[in-house]
């Protein structure tokens, strides 16, 4: 890399390199002293979320088993006491991995390879441990091995996809030059420390020496059980949400969410247009939108954290708190004894008179996963979206069936009428031609501040002037999620106007507004910001790269930068970076058009008959390049 985008990758590297240190002690230093909350926790999904093979948790068949899939094949053996797999791909090639190590114990099992020194990746075909079987996680995929979603690209890298969420105390240390791993932890699995923070100071509050400043009594930078539910939940979230990350791995327990990510909104594809889930999206969002949350109710009140079960089984996990006694800790509860037909209308026992059948959703992912919508939402079958929670278990019936019902079991109810889905759903498909309605969802403190900030994130759609006047006053809203979605309908505002409304946000109290201001700051000409301005920007900005450099291991934030570099009108730059999502994922489509176009443009045609012929030979049939083909006389 050379130029402005090779000095970028410098400073990138530079700037990754500052890390804080971490005094990890390990969970086997907790055991002595806590005993019952270790015996709890050594047999939880926590503490078997990634354990090394030779810990005993392997339940799949290495008996020289098989599977074939689409062209590939892999048999699973035991040799000299390592457990190996013998991968042929679709093109004949044919190698052996030792097992580096396991993830997960339940529903299903999945296993780790070191393809490269340092560098581990998920394999596709994983073991369902409840049917004792081989399946391939992505049946329907045709995935050579030069495809960026095969197993072993960039996107089912473990380091960077995963290890943070299934480790303690991790760091990626991904080095862009080298595009080489090496990553560290204090443990593998989700340790005492993942929760509760490094232990070190800890171990000295028991020897009576005086503690640091910004530490509980006990030593630790993660206070639980003290009545603090959001702190608990934004703990939690860390790890069970769809979100993009501003560090290099763990954030200490203890920081706030927004200071540590970027939590996707209800965008389509990852959530249906009224808020259900729809990708796997790891719980956080759709509990942002539940009245559960907004009346106080935290993760704890519902999950055992040591265990990570339940509280209760059945419908008594809800009960605890939605019945005729109702909970103390809730004055506002109705009390009402929702367990009953005369409520769920349903055959007591049965599957439709459990509340999560009702207001829970599952959706299956990877295969045999299934996972529970958190939103605790009222069923709308009346809204006719393609998911309901009736028409999932009566699947011979349909949605005006399952709404007439409701509504003769519930005719004074006030679950009906207008929804905020059919603006999301008309601005998703394209259809919607007037903001206002997103206007009026973004501006509505009655909606969860997820719902306003992904109406923020839709109205990008329609950015102007006019719309970033009207929604200034989103800069200041309460909730950081919506200050940082409205940012970004700042850069149709006049230079002005854009200055002197974000300025007071690269001082927000929430870094994920800071880093949402400081990338419109990028786009604004030095020359207009005052001496003043000029330092604070900066500031920003560098906190900006820093945060950067932690996901140069990711095609897409190069696809960011190319996108920077051209409105920056630096060709040079642009071409660096759209190359390098290439370099790690050769099928990003979109990027290839970009190459030749600014191969033109920096060396001339010859350069971008090159690049062009380089690019046809990855995506013979892609219509972007053959098209550029019939420009080129190709």
């Amino acid at each position: 890399m050379k130029g402005w985008f090779g000095s970028l990758l410098l400073t990138f590297a530079l700037l990754a390199q500052a890390g804080q240190a971490q005094d990890y002690v390990g969970s086997d230093t907790c055991v002595a002293c806590h005993q019952d909350e270790a015996a709890d926790w050594a047999g939880s999904h926590h503490a078997l979320a990634w354990t090394n093979v030779d810990a005993g948790h392997v339940l799949a068949d290495f008996d020289n088993t098989g599977f074939d899939h689409d062209g590939m094949s892999v048999s699973f053996l035991k040799q000299n006491g390592s457990l190996l797999a013998d991968v042929t791909e679709k093109d004949g090639v044919t190698t052996r991995y030792p097992v580096h190590s396991v993830v997960g114990i339940s529903p299903l099992q999945q296993y780790l390879f070191e393809t490269e020194p340092g560098r581990l990746q998920s394999f596709d075909v994983v073991w369902d441990t409840e049917n004792e079987r081989w399946f391939h996680l992505y049946p329907d995929q045709d995935l050579p091995p030069d495809d960026g979603l095969h197993w072993s690209g960039p996107y089912k890298n473990w380091n960077a996809r995963c290890a943070e969420c299934h480790a303690t105390g991790f760091i990626k240390n991904y080095d862009s030059v080298t595009r080489r791993y090496s990553s560290t932890q204090s443990e593998i699995g989700v340790g005492c420390e993942a929760c509760h923070g490094p232990g070190s100071a800890h171990i000295e509050w028991t020897t009576g020496k005086e503690l640091d400043d910004g530490l509980n009594e006990f030593g630790f930078l993660m206070s639980w059980g003290r009545g603090d539910t959001e702190a608990e939940i934004q703990q939690c979230a860390g790890c069970h949400s769809r979100r993009e990350a501003f560090g290099d791995g763990n954030p200490l327990p203890g920081t706030p969410y927004h200071d540590a990510y970027n939590l996707a909104v209800l965008r389509p594809g990852l959530y249906h247009p009224d808020g259900q889930i729809l990708d796997e999206v790891y719980v956080y969002g759709s509990f942002l939108q539940s009245k559960m949350y907004d009346k106080g109710v935290g993760c704890m009140d519902c999950h055992e954290p040591h265990r990570a079960e339940l509280r209760a089984e059945g419908n008594g996990v809800c009960t605890q708190c939605h019945s005729p006694g109702g909970n103390p800790d809730f004055p506002t509860l109705k009390l009402v004894d929702y367990d009953t037909p005369q409520h769920h209308h349903h055959a007591e026992g049965s599957d439709g008179a459990q509340c999560k059948s009702c207001h829970m959703i599952e959706r299956v992912y990877m295969g045999v996963d299934g996972r529970h919508d958190h939103s605790f939402r009222v069923p709308r079958p009346d809204l006719g979206l393609d998911e309901d929670a009736c028409t999932d278990c009566h699947t011979d019936q349909n949605q005006d069936w399952a709404a007439r019902a409701i509504e003769r079991w519930f005719p004074e109810s006030d679950h009906r009428g207008v929804h905020f889905s059919a603006a999301f759903q008309a601005a998703s498909t394209g259809l919607l031609q007037d903001p206002a309605a997103l206007m009026s969802i973004a501006e509505n403190p009655e909606f969860a501040g997820i719902i306003r900030a992904t109406a923020l994130y839709l109205l990008q759609n329609f950015e102007s002037p006019e719309v970033a006047s009207l929604l200034a006053a989103s800069l200041s809203d309460p909730d950081p999620l919506v200050r940082a979605n409205a940012v970004a309908l700042q850069g149709a505002a006049p230079i002005p106007d854009r200055i002197a409304r974000l300025e007071p946000l690269l001082s927000d109290p929430s870094r994920n507004v800071r880093l949402a201001a400081a990338k419109e700051f990028l786009l604004i000409p030095p020359n207009a910001l005052t001496p003043d301005q000029r330092p604070q920007v900066q500031q920003a900005v560098t906190d900006w790269q820093r945060s950067t450099s932690h996901r140069l291991d990711f095609p897409e934030t190069h696809l960011v930068l190319g996108g920077l570099a051209l409105s920056l009108r630096n060709a040079q730059a642009a071409e660096g970076a759209f190359r390098e999502v290439v370099a790690l994922d050769p099928q990003r489509a979109e990027a290839w058009p970009m190459i030749v176009q600014l191969a033109h443009i920096n060396r001339g045609p010859q350069a971008a008959v090159e690049a062009l012929g380089e690019g046809l030979s990855i995506l013979p049939d892609d219509p972007n390049l053959n098209q550029l083909a019939r420009q080129y006389g190709r």
